[in-house]
């Protein structure tokens, strides 16, 4: 086994995407310098443009106190200042401004929109003069502008409202605080879910969620910044157990009159993707079972509620996930696109709005990562994905590298046509105009820190390049990062790795090596951009002297559907495998020390942490898990069962993933780590693993972030990773 370990390292070391060497300097990174929050981490992030974006055919960017921009085939030049932008609020009776504030796009006019004393501000850049006034309620949330009637749908508390250019506001719902939520994102994010209101296109009527939480049970968060502690009431419903009720409704705003889908029994489903017809007579909604395995793609009428249509069906023996409602052509009302993973990977189909399927789009072993808009003609649609590039010689793709396409929108195609976009091997984002005719494409490799240019989506050729980016670690000690590939544990996947090698590393020592795991669905942590997507703390770990080894096993993102499902009602065991794989190559390193191996991870990677620590205890001596899922069946409903089902359809699968179960078999140094507050892992998970511990004789270490959620974020990162840090030092070192 180690032979073909060895020989899987040289394969991959062939096949390396980018190598950042040590540096002869001798300066040094701290925690302030490297983690996010730190008073010095943004002086080493790789330089961006601030503020970067369209407004019309304009694109914009601050720089001091002016914004400057242009077309993107003309000069450049100072489009406003500060003070001009100070001259037009004095005329309009707002309060001047000390600095430019962030500002945002809300329409395809040259308008820009930004915040100043709880009021929100339209701007139109070319007369210099404010042209709406928005007073913003001071416990308004989730504000949702429409462009085509000048008014902003918003929550307060839980219910709905409209806020008209002309400062009045209508009440849409008025529920009684008991457990139903209007106007807000609903599912717990999931299915692509990131709002709960959604405006037809002539801004006549809104379409909104209501969500009723009274069947689901209250968790206890409880805040300690009051004089006596107070209960945070949060409805967390877990696998298994009673689920809320979503329904939408559609408010039209002349009536004032509700009309409401009848999407029917049962009631526990999962409503997503909400979209509008193009002439605004129908929504379209993929309504998907609780199990998750089957999704109808539904139409109903806006003006009595019923169902029109059900377009087809999606099925899958593990689970659907419908990510993007139906995305209709500029210039056909009667088609549009629909992505779906159905035949084992994201890709593209176009439709009639009969149901009836035109042709693919796309095709291939490789994802479509983002649909970005459409041309200026509207006759191809621009995407990212992970399709091969045009002068590679691998005909798959590589979930690595990021480029941007042009397809062919043409219904008599008879496969896909595509035009790349982009021509440096790499990461790329693109953000289009306002007409599809431009793009800018922020590029990285992992010797690029960043590069953004302006390009023509006609020919793909760069009009000219705003920002190089210089290397942020130029005259530090630096470590070596290298990317290699090692086969999965069922001997034929290839899996990608990322190793952190110390500066000067001599292959006579013995290093201790940490682990940084994640390992689940959604996530991808070995990358194709900057240092492969190297983490300030590895570099950190790497300059004291430790190897940090990533490997993205089987469970992963951007792999396709059969990489990411493998995990299915199983969390655990094909992740730990393929994460094993990486251990004995670890193992067959001379420079590594296989009795001083380590492991950390957050979320899903604290599961993963906590599962690798006791289930090989002679393998890993130290751990550091935080806010890590223990018992998958006090996890919410939408996550847990869509990869688990629920715990009386999968027992077995429950109990095999229950670490409280495994409590006894804890050898090493073990550090729990939970946000008093976090309401996505609640707290209740690694306090039972704490209880299991006791009653099995065993001692792990806990520490506990006081008012902070699932992350900690702000300046006390840096308490976090010192912290950890130190645990790693006192027990692994």
């Amino acid at each position: 086994m180690i032979r073909k370990i060895r020989t899987a390292v040289a394969i991959g070391s062939l096949l390396m995407m980018g190598m950042i060497t040590a540096s002869a300097q001798n300066k040094s990174l701290t925690l302030e310098d490297l983690i996010p929050g730190g008073k010095t981490s943004k002086r080493f992030v790789p330089k961006s443009i601030p503020q970067l974006q369209w407004c019309g055919d304009l694109y914009l960017y601050a720089k001091g106190d002016s914004i400057l921009g242009g077309k993107p085939a003309g000069k450049e030049s100072v489009i406003f200042t500060r003070k001009e932008l100070n001259e037009a609020l004095k005329s309009a009776g707002r309060d001047t401004i000390s600095e430019l504030p962030q500002f945002s796009t809300p329409e395809k006019a040259d308008i820009l929109s930004f915040d100043t004393r709880n009021h929100r501000i339209f701007y139109d850049i070319h007369k210099n003069q404010v042209v709406a006034d928005y007073p913003l309620q001071s416990k308004g949330t989730n504000y949702d502008f429409c462009p085509a009637n000048k008014a902003y749908a918003f929550t307060l508390e839980n219910n709905l409202k409209i806020l008209k250019s002309d400062g009045s506001i209508l009440t849409v719902t008025n529920e009684p605080d008991t457990g139903i939520v209007c106007g807000q994102s609903v599912h717990q994010n999931e299915f692509g879910i990131h709002k709960g209101t959604f405006w037809n296109h002539d801004g006549s009527k809104l379409a909104f969620y209501r969500m009723d939480e009274s069947m689901v049970p209250i968790y206890p968060l409880v805040n300690i910044d009051a004089r006596e502690a107070q209960m945070v009431p949060h409805r967390y419903p877990m696998a298994g157990m009673k689920s809320h009720h979503v329904t939408v409704g559609i408010y039209e705003l002349a009536t004032g009159k509700t009309t409401w889908l009848h999407t029917g029994l049962p009631l526990e489903k999962y409503l997503t993707n909400i979209t509008w017809s193009p002439d605004d007579s129908s929504i379209y909604i993929a309504e998907l079972n609780r199990g998750q395995d089957e999704m109808h793609l539904k139409r109903y009428s806006v003006t009595n509620g019923k169902q029109e249509l059900d377009l087809f069906t999606e099925k899958d023996e593990a689970y659907v996930e419908p990510q993007h409602g139906p995305l209709f052509l500029p210039n056909d009302n009667q088609r549009f696109i629909w992505q779906s993973e159905r035949d084992g990977y994201n890709h593209l189909y176009l439709y009639s709005t009969d149901g009836k399927l035109i042709r693919r789009l796309t095709e291939g072993e490789w994802v479509v990562t983002s649909v970005l808009g459409f041309n200026k003609k509207g006759d191809k649609v621009i995407i990212e994905g992970t399709a091969p590039h045009p002068v590679s010689s691998v005909m798959h793709g590589s979930p690595m590298q990021f480029y941007a396409w042009a397809v062919d929108l043409d219904e008599n195609a008879t496969s896909s046509l595509m035009n790349c976009l982009s021509w440096k091997l790499g990461v790329h984002h693109l953000t289009l105009s306002n007409d599809g005719e431009y793009a800018i494409d922020n590029f990285s490799a992992p010797t690029v820190p960043h590069v953004t240019d302006l390009i023509s989506t006609g020919n793909a050729k760069v009009i000219r390049t705003l920002l190089e980016a210089k290397n942020p670690f130029e005259g530090y000690q630096m470590p070596t990062v290298k990317v290699g590939h090692l086969k999965a544990a069922d001997g034929k996947t290839q899996l990608n790795y990322r190793i952190t090698l110390p500066p000067d590393l001599d292959q006579n020592k013995k290093y201790p090596v940490i682990i940084y795991v994640y390992g689940g669905p959604h996530a991808q942590l070995v990358t194709g951009d900057w240092m492969n997507g190297c983490r300030g703390w590895d570099i950190y770990m790497a300059n004291r002297g430790y190897i940090i080894y990533t490997l993205d096993s089987r469970g992963s993102a951007n792999r396709g559907h059969a990489f990411e499902s493998v995990i299915h009602r199983h969390l655990g065991v094909n992740e730990m495998d393929d994460q094993m794989m990486g251990v004995q190559y670890l193992k067959s390193l001379p420079y590594v020390d296989s009795t001083r191996i380590g492991v950390h991870g957050w979320s899903y990677g604290g599961f993963m942490t906590t599962n690798l620590m006791l289930t090989y205890p002679d393998v890993f001596k130290t751990a550091v898990a935080g806010g890590p899922v223990i018992d998958w069946s006090k996890y919410e409903i939408m996550y847990g069962e869509r990869y688990m089902d629920t715990p009386q359809e999968n027992p077995d699968g429950y109990r095999d993933a229950n670490l409280k179960l495994k409590a006894g078999n804890l050898k090493g140094h073990l550090l729990l780590i939970h946000g008093t507050m976090d309401h996505v892992v609640v707290w209740q998970h690694s306090l039972g693993f704490l209880k299991a511990c006791v009653d099995a004789g065993t001692y792990p270490d806990y520490f506990v972030y006081p008012g902070h959620d699932h992350n900690v974020i702000g300046h006390d990162r840096i308490h976090l990773y010192e912290k950890i840090t130190r645990y790693f030092d006192d027990y692994l070192k």
